[in-house]
């Protein structure tokens, strides 16, 4: 089984509103990396929430995902990934990890790391772009317990760093993997229009 885990517990300072309620044409990124979940070949959709959860689980039409909340959302993004760690089912085989920041991942790319996954087995699956890293990226179950360990302040990239060798770089042709949204101004650039 690969569990998509969607993070989405910051308090998103630099924006100044929760990313997760940003709009995307039509939708909020959040609905929009969800749509695009529900679309692909993964088992299983995890949002993990933390600041901001009950506005976000007002707003937002979540069925169809499980629901983790971080109640330590302040002391990072780490403190989410170990939330959803400890959530994941055991028969969970990896874990792709989707910022909601970064809404321009497609089903595409999705399908073809959780492809590679299955065919390779290999532990770390990043997506590229003009030998660029960006995301999703997917994490095998035997990695799991580094991720728990992993330094508060590093995080994820404290594993991929210690596990160069582990790591399979997936070529992809498209530039949104590489695309995150953290300030107004990044808002603007890609949509036209402010936050």
């Amino acid at each position: 089984m690969i569990d998509a885990i969607i993070l989405a517990a910051g308090r998103s300072q630099r924006m100044g509103k929760p990313k997760a309620l940003l709009k995307f044409e039509d939708k909020t990124f959040l609905e929009q990396i969800i749509s695009v979940l529900k679309l692909s070949d993964a088992d299983r959709i995890t949002v993990v929430l933390g600041a901001e959860a009950e506005t976000i689980k007002k707003s937002i039409d979540l069925s169809g995902t499980n629901i983790v909340i971080n109640k330590d959302y302040q002391k990072g993004q780490l403190s989410s990934l170990i939330a959803a760690i400890e959530d994941t089912p055991e028969q969970t085989k990896a874990m792709l990890i989707c910022l909601v920041d970064s809404p321009f991942i497609t089903k595409e790319v999705v399908n073809k790391i959780i492809s590679k996954f299955k065919e390779t087995n290999n532990p770390i699956i990043v997506p590229v772009f003009n030998k660029e890293r960006g995301h999703p990226t997917l994490f095998s179950r035997s990695l799991f317990n580094e991720l728990l360990g992993a330094p508060e302040e590093q995080g994820a990239r404290y594993v991929l760093y210690s596990n160069e060798e582990k790591i399979l770089e997936l070529e992809t042709s498209e530039s949104g993997i590489l695309i995150g949204i953290d300030t107004p101004a990044d808002y603007k650039f890609h949509f036209g229009a402010n936050p």
